[in-house]
């Protein structure tokens, strides 16, 4: 009867004689609604609920009684029913909760639409060029700045503590450039020996030293049209700066052992952790590379001055290591979120992203709960008000604690610069070498 009705009405409808042909069915294919009796043998309409949900089939669920009763009704929405309709029931009845089971579908479709939807907007404002993941308003002014500059040749010195996130910034400068399509060649200045470190980047011709059995294209040369990267330029030793500056200034490269100049067409995007002015005053780095190198100056803030991108990059790193290592780790607790802010990120987000990799690895549920963070997390670390709790009266002892206390903090917060924590405790940096001393801060 239920099938000559509803095929009328315009539903496609199949039936079935028990729960575990129905199973068998939905199995089998996708259905959009499933009406159910409660009482049947062996397999009941409760049951059959039970089973839809466990076995992840996405369908509503209506269930039929004639021995209906609240309590029944109560119970089968409970387990995911999302109706209930009495026996004997007329035709418009079924119709009736059919449209308003279709609407209910419709309206959570819309929701989970939208809701993609926005998720997406939010991870595509939040997301700049290179992989770079950012909403605090320094790094969307930084990002800002990278697209104006990424179609020009200047050349670009990108600077901030280390783990800031320096190379991305020069892949995004390249992906952004009309340089995308050539090479992107990135080179740690200070992971080359200084022996070799002329031959890597300038390359050198066969018999131009003991091991040049072959000629050997410079980084330069293979850089040719595109990017070349040069990380932790402040380590660069003083014989290549030379050489260095004469390429930036002519365009220009000379091999090892080579009698005559080949063009180059490279922009030349450099990184450093070091205070280069600082270096050209102390004489260990060229006063005229610096300005040559310095046209445009892009500065990363440390991660503790722009905790706003914290909660998406979490999000950001959750999702790509879900993805690397198979896992399903929703995300991160309230109380573990809150650690997460209120530490100070010496190692900026290279260490918040191994921080939460570790914490997915080690964690027992769905989520990175408190106890899966690292120690140094965890810790309370706030000796001061453990000191003052402990009932301690003496001034004397009480002022070395929280002296020591507040140099650890300082120095986490500025990733170990004693010139900087010397400033944000307001002493001289003699001072403050004297008491890292005494306290044997290391």
């Amino acid at each position: 009867m239920l099938v000559v009705l509803l095929k009328r009405e315009g539903y496609h409808a199949t039936a079935v004689a028990s729960g575990e042909q129905a199973l068998l069915e939905l199995a089998a294919r996708s259905y959009d609604v499933v009406l159910s009796d409660i009482r049947m043998p062996k397999l009941g309409g409760l049951e059959l609920v039970d089973e839809i949900h466990k076995r992840e089939i996405e369908t509503t669920v209506i269930l039929m009684t004639a021995f209906g009763s609240v309590d029944v009704a109560i119970e089968a929405m409970k387990r995911g029913a999302y109706d209930y309709i009495s026996k004997p029931f007329r035709p418009d009845e079924v119709v009736l909760i059919l449209k308003k089971a279709e609407e209910r579908e419709r309206l959570r479709r819309e929701n989970a639409s939208l809701k993609q939807a926005l998720a997406e907007r939010h991870r595509s404002e939040s997301a700049g060029p290179a992989g770079m993941i950012a909403s605090s308003a320094p790094m969307q002014e930084i990002l800002r700045t990278v697209r104006k500059i990424a179609e020009y040749k200047t050349t670009v010195l990108i600077t901030g503590e280390s783990g800031t996130g320096k190379e991305l910034i020069a892949r995004a400068i390249h992906e952004l450039s009309p340089r995308k399509e050539a090479p992107f060649v990135a080179v740690n200045c200070g992971a080359i020996p200084e022996t070799l470190l002329e031959s890597e980047l300038f390359g050198h011709k066969k018999g131009a030293f003991t091991d040049a059995i072959r000629d050997k294209k410079g980084l330069f040369e293979e850089a040719s049209g595109g990017t070349l990267f040069l990380d932790e330029i402040g380590e660069l030793p003083l014989s290549p700066q030379v050489k260095l500056l004469r390429v930036l200034q002519e365009q220009m490269v000379r091999a090892i052992g080579a009698n005559v100049d080949e063009p180059v067409d490279v922009r030349v995007v450099a990184a450093t952790v070091r205070d280069l002015s600082a270096e050209v005053g102390a004489g260990r780095f060229r006063e005229d590379l610096f300005y040559r190198l310095n046209v445009i100056q892009v500065h990363l803030p440390p991660l503790r001055e722009r905790r706003e991108d914290i909660a998406v990059l979490v999000e950001h790193f959750v999702q790509r290591t879900n993805a690397r290592l198979g896992m399903q780790v929703e995300g991160v607790s309230p109380e573990a979120m809150k650690l997460l802010y209120a530490y100070g990120w010496p190692g900026n987000v290279r260490e918040l992203e191994n921080t939460i990799e570790r914490a997915m690895v080690l964690a027992d549920g769905p989520r990175i709960e408190v106890d899966g963070l690292p120690e140094r997390l965890r810790e309370k670390g706030d000796r001061i008000r453990q000191t003052l709790k402990s009932g301690e009266l003496s001034i004397k002892k009480t002022t070395r604690i929280i002296e020591e206390e507040l140099i650890r903090r300082a120095l986490r917060e500025t990733g170990g610069n004693r010139t900087n924590a010397a400033k944000i405790l307001e002493i001289s940096h003699r001072a403050l070498l004297y008491k890292i001393k005494e306290y044997g801060i290391d």
